[in-house]
């Protein structure tokens, strides 16, 4: 069975991040441990929370994250899909792990419109990716954000409009990320993850 490691750095709802990562198959641990991530047959950065707290708790594993996902599967969710852009204004702007060229900005106050982004929205699929083999053009996923990520259309592999459109889903080589929490984005969530360990 494939070796993920789930990097802890402290914000991350890892309980079910690993449960899922199990159900897909895979045998899941969650560690801080810097050669444990780079022996991983594969890797993934949860995350809940602030962009700048997040780095900064992910402090030296920065280094360890950046190299292994430059050559094995990295996938970063919600904040950790953030992470893996250039930069994020959120609280003042601040350097990401630039695994993924694009940056993070904050949705407009829009009339009618709440912040964060939060339940089920559609994910719209740009290009095919082996991440959502077997998926429809367009599925239901669910969402918790309020910073939302731009990407060239040559690094955005699927997009979702809410107050205006914005990369769902990004890749770069072998790092990719979804905003969405596929742990929590039911039978569609379980075959992302399913096709992440595929790829390892």
């Amino acid at each position: 069975m494939k070796q993920v490691a789930v990097v802890d750095y402290g914000l991350g709802n890892l309980r079910s991040v690993i449960r899922g990562l199990e159900r897909a198959g895979a045998v899941a641990t969650v560690t801080s441990d810097a050669e444990t991530i780079a022996s991983a047959d594969g890797i993934v950065l949860p995350g809940v929370g602030a962009f700048r707290e997040g780095m900064e708790m992910l402090g030296d594993l920065a280094e360890t994250v950046v190299a292994a996902g430059r050559t094995v599967p990295l996938l970063g969710i919600c904040l950790g899909m953030q992470m893996l852009m250039d930069t994020s204004e959120e609280h003042g702007v601040h350097q990401g792990l630039g695994l993924v060229p694009g940056d993070v900005k904050r949705f407009p106050q829009t009339a009618g419109e709440k912040i964060p982004h939060m339940g089920w929205n559609t994910i719209r699929i740009e290009q095919q990716d082996p991440l959502f083999e077997g998926l429809c053009r367009e599925e239901y996923v669910y969402f918790v954000h309020s910073y939302y990520t731009s990407a060239a259309p040559e690094y955005t592999v699927a997009t979702t409009t809410y107050i205006r459109p914005f990369a769902s889903s990004v890749r770069n080589g072998t790092a990719c990320g979804v905003q969405f929490h596929p742990e929590k984005s039911g039978a569609v969530g379980l075959r992302i993850l399913e096709n992440f360990i595929e790829m390892l």
